[in-house]
Order: C-alpha cells, then structure tokens, then sequence
C-alpha cells in the first residue's frame, strides 16, 4: 500500500486541530479513480466541517475538503469514462486536503485543456454555487435587481461578473474599502460598506425605495433578518451560507409581515446530485470562463502544509476572492 500526505482532522475546533500527516493510500476501488491533486480549493464550508457545525459523514478523524483538480494516476475496476493522464476535477467529495486520493468516479468532470487545473480548483466549487443560484435557485436576468452579500468572497466575485453578463443590476456588500474596489471590478454597479452603512437604507435609495428581487446570503446571523428588509414584495432571500452564525429559527409569518417573501436555503450538492446535472453546471461553469464574460482570480495561496493559517486568515476576513492550497 502507498503513502500521501494529507491534513487529518482528529479532534473538533480551531484552526489548530488541522494537521498534515502521512497516510495510507490504496489502489481504486471499484468505481473509483485516483488523482494526483495540483491544487485543492479553500472555503468556508471547510471550517463548518472543522468546527463540527457541520457533522462529518464518517465521523473522527477525516481529511477535510470537497474541491480540487488534478491528474488521473489510476483507475479502478469499472471505470470507463476517465484514463490515467485525464486532467479532472470535483466540487462535492470530501477528503480534498491531500497530495494524492480516491475518489469516485461520479463525482469528477474532465477539465478543457484550454482551462490550468488551479483556475479549476479555484472555480469549481465557488464557480457552480454562483450557477445555481443565478440560473436556477432564482432566474437572473435583464431587468433583475440584486443584492450578494459579500461581494468580494469567492463566490461572489464569480457573481457579480455572471449576474452582469445576465444582464442584472447589481448591488454588492463588503467590509473594507480594498474588498469595495475589488468588487466593483468585478460586475457589481454598488458596492455598500456594511460597516460603516445602513445597508438596508442604502439599497432603499439605490432603487427608489423598491428594494431587490432577490438577495443572496452567504453571511447569517450578521445580517437577518435586514436582508428581508431589503426585498421587493414577493422577493426571494437565499440563504446559503452562514459565515458570521446560524439564523436563529424565527416565526414564518415575518415572511408574510415583510411583503410575502420567499426564503429558501439551499446547497449545491442538491442541484448536482446526479451525473447529468453535474455534467450541464460544470459546462455553464466552463462555458462562461472560457467566454472571458468571468473571470476566476486566485488572490491567495498556501502551501498543503499551512492549511492552519490559511483557515485563520479565512475566518477573520483577512482573505478575498479565491484561496488555494498547494500540494
């Protein structure tokens, strides 16, 4: 049996319980392949996982991540669609915090040539939430007013140049005048300080005192229920993360007093839950990288190594954009 080096999780909580270690590795199993990782895709679902917000399919311990790309090294019985060489990646099998793993075959899309592997491992995840969220969780198109909340994560940097391209107003949040910049260059018409302004007040204003079709939330606590406040009547509020906390349970008829607001939340790997719609996001995803209509920048990386400094700087904001680490 082979070795790897992989981060082991034994023990829930900070930053510190994230370790690089030596492990087993064995050849594929049935449906399986096994990959040689070329860079492996930072994100905030990863310290849900470490903290134990959320829980470990396999319990303790685990190598953490779902996203990453690299090269087929082998395949295991039953395999057709991927050979050894074949330039892969994936956004929803954990375990990606390795130099080299297994995984299963269903879970892999083969990479264009035209598109390096780190642009791959830096969109795919990141990259097929944006998808879903703009073309399927809400319909975004010409006419469609928006908010996303923070503008300049990796998520959405990738939005904000995809709900342009759809032809939609968009209205951004960020916390620091770098991140603010940073996301006007990257299709958001506003960007509003959220530490120094009343974001509500301000979508007020920038929309006539309409207010949005739909907001996009990956931040919580921090901000509900004023993003319902920020929705047209009959808006949609998408919660799809929780980076400052959980939303508290809260009485549905503050959806019915706020104008009979939608709310959902929702998870990508729900819209990529079968081999043909993993297949259709991922093309949407690489389609519109490769019309240059967005543009997928990796603004920090870290060697495998120092995953616990990377998780550190993720958490207390210190990061923008997209975050590699690198095997």
């Amino acid at each position: 049996m082979a070795k790897t080096q992989a981060i082991l999780i034994r023990e829930l909580g900070g930053p510190d319980v994230l370790r690089l270690e030596e492990i087993e590795l064995a050849a594929p199993a049935a449906g399986e392949v096994q990959i040689r990782h070329a860079a492996v895709g930072l994100n905030f679902i990863d310290v849900y996982f470490r903290t134990g917000l959320y829980k470990a399919p396999n319990g303790l311990p685990f190598v953490p991540g779902k996203e990453a790309a690299g090269t087929v090294t082998a395949v295991g019985p039953g395999v057709t669609d991927f050979r050894v060489g074949d330039r892969v990646a994936y956004a929803g099998a954990d375990g990606a915090y390795s130099v080299e793993r297994n995984v299963a075959a269903r879970h892999l899309v083969k990479v264009p040539d035209d598109i390096p592997l780190e642009t791959a491992a830096a969109m795919m995840l990141k990259g097929m939430t944006a998808e879903y969220l703009l073309n399927r969780t809400y319909k975004v198109g010409p006419g469609t007013v928006l908010l996303f909340h923070a503008a300049a994560g990796g998520v959405g940097l990738i939005a904000g140049q995809w709900a342009k391209a759809l032809g939609a107003t968009v209205i951004g949040t960020a916390g620091s005048p770098e991140k603010i910049e940073l996301a006007l260059r990257h299709g958001y018409d506003h960007v509003i300080d959220y530490r120094n302004d009343d974001f509500v007040a301000r979508v007020k204003d920038l929309t006539g005192g309409k207010g949005v079709d739909v907001v996009y939330d990956s931040v919580g606590r921090d901000v509900f229920p004023r993003s319902l406040d920020c929705l047209k009547p009959r808006g949609m509020w998408v919660l799809f993360g929780q980076s400052s906390g959980p939303v508290e349970a809260f009485d549905m008829s503050l959806l019915a007093q706020k104008g009979s607001l939608y709310a959902t939340r929702p998870s990508l790997f729900a819209y990529i839950a079968t081999p043909a719609e993993l297949a259709d996001c991922a093309k949407s995803l690489f389609d519109v990288v490769r019309s240059n209509k967005v543009r997928i920048n990796i603004n920090q990386t870290y060697p495998l190594a120092d995953a616990r400094r990377a998780h550190e700087d993720l958490e207390s904001r210190k990061t923008s954009g997209t975050t590699l680490l690198i095997p």
